[in-house]
């Protein structure tokens, strides 16, 4: 009923009704209300994200009739019988598709993952009489951009929740499983009391602290399969391959196997020249090794900033007669991926087989950047790279894990 203004932003903790407000309510009110005067834009991160968390659950409620499905081509929806373009927001070149427009009405979803020129572009195209913004967005640091801005002397109604708004209307535990798997780290500010807190000090906390209870002699007996992550080092870091294992129904992951073409001594990385032959011969190597153990592979995920690495690996993988898909990393946000890691280890669902120092050794020592927030210390200091690999491996499930945590679950020994 307040949000008459020409910003009007919702802000706070994850699963706190933020978004089910929107699409069951202000969404549809909008784009009614809307004359034609301008473009009616829906953007998130990206095209998936809009769909997965705005799109997908209006048409549940409203039905495909009223909502449709994305038009590949030109990434257009008709929601109540008006044309909506849908973008993403997280890069740089997403800036052109607003040039020359102007927008009407514009919802903005998970808007502190978006790149702040496209935020920036966004606001000189509202330039129609009575445009108007609705977004979410999850706190972030302090001194991040668009907190600056919801600070600033923009017309500005802001709506700040907590995740205990919404508790009576989640499932039952759901609440309490938030609170107990992010206990102790920056995400029990941000993602349960919704405060723009600074992320400092040991990232993985209940890890580092309690290292042994993470560790197993032999994997557990319900991996149902597994993936790999490859992480391509460069002249200040090394090459490193994770593979994952996958415990039934994603109840839980294990780190079964590690690579590491260099060691950590006294903050000093040694490194083992090779080329990218060398790095392909190491890699069908390990892969060779999880399949004599059975372990089910089903695709390797591989930094998607080295595609000539990339076309090497995938060749020599066919020449030794392995036909596992080389497909490329996500790389999502670095916050997000580090909370997947953090939520869980936080429910005890997470792994790591004894053999795997070097990864056991980087989730014990892992910083925050106090320089640059939300980020990890990346200074050769540490070893950035068995992270990255393991991130990789996991990626393509995190959302589906995400969402089963926060629902509960059978307890894992």
């Amino acid at each position: 009923m307040n949000a008459t203004h020409r910003w009007n932003i919702k802000t706070g903790a994850t699963a706190s009704g933020k978004t089910f407000i929107d699409y069951t309510t202000v969404i549809p009110k909008r784009i009614e209300n809307c004359t034609g005067d301008g473009l009616i834009v829906l953007i998130g991160n990206n095209i998936n994200s809009v769909e997965r968390n705005v799109l997908s659950p209006m048409r549940e409620i409203w039905t495909p009739g009223l909502v449709s499905a994305i038009r590949q081509g030109n990434n257009t929806v008709m929601i109540f019988g008006k044309r909506c373009f849908i973008m993403g927001a997280d890069k740089i070149n997403q800036v052109a598709r607003l040039q020359g427009t102007t927008v009407e009405y514009a919802y903005g979803d998970e808007v502190t993952t978006w790149n702040q020129e496209f935020f920036e572009m966004l606001k000189s195209r509202l330039r129609a009489p009575g445009s108007v913004f609705d977004g979410t967005c999850n706190p972030a640091h302090p001194t991040h951009w668009f907190k600056e801005f919801l600070d600033g002397d923009a017309d500005i109604y802001q709506q700040h929740y907590q995740l205990d708004d919404n508790a009576d209307f989640l499932p039952p535990g759901t609440a309490e499983n938030i609170k107990r798997e992010y206990a102790g780290t920056v995400y029990y500010d941000r993602y349960v009391l919704g405060r723009w807190v600074a992320a400092e000090g040991i990232i993985y906390r209940k890890f580092a602290d309690n290292t042994e209870s993470f560790i197993v002699d032999a994997a557990p007996d319900d991996i149902v399969f597994s993936t790999i992550g490859v992480d391509f080092g460069d002249s200040g870091s090394a090459h490193a391959f994770n593979c994952t294992g996958y415990r039934k129904n994603l109840q839980g992951i294990v780190t079964l196997d590690e690579y590491r073409s260099a060691d950590i001594r006294k903050k000093t990385t040694v490194t083992i020249e090779m080329d990218a032959n060398d790095l392909a011969g190491e890699l069908v190597r390990f892969v060779k090794r999880q399949i004599e153990a059975n372990r089910n592979v089903t695709e390797i995920r591989a930094d998607s900033a080295a595609q000539t690495l990339i076309r090497t690996i995938t060749r020599a993988l066919q020449k030794a007669g392995i036909g596992i898909p080389v497909r490329n990393a996500m790389k999502g946000p670095i916050f997000d991926r580090i909370g997947f890691y953090v939520a869980l280890m936080g429910a005890n669902r997470y792994r790591i087989m004894r053999h795997c120092k070097h990864t056991i050794d980087a989730f014990s020592t892992a910083l925050w950047n106090s320089k640059h927030p939300d980020a990890r210390l990346d200074d050769g200091t540490t070893n950035i790279d068995n992270l990255d690999a393991q991130e990789y491996s996991t990626e393509p499930y995190q959302k589906q894990m995400i969402d089963i945590l926060m629902l509960g679950g059978q307890k894992l020994g």
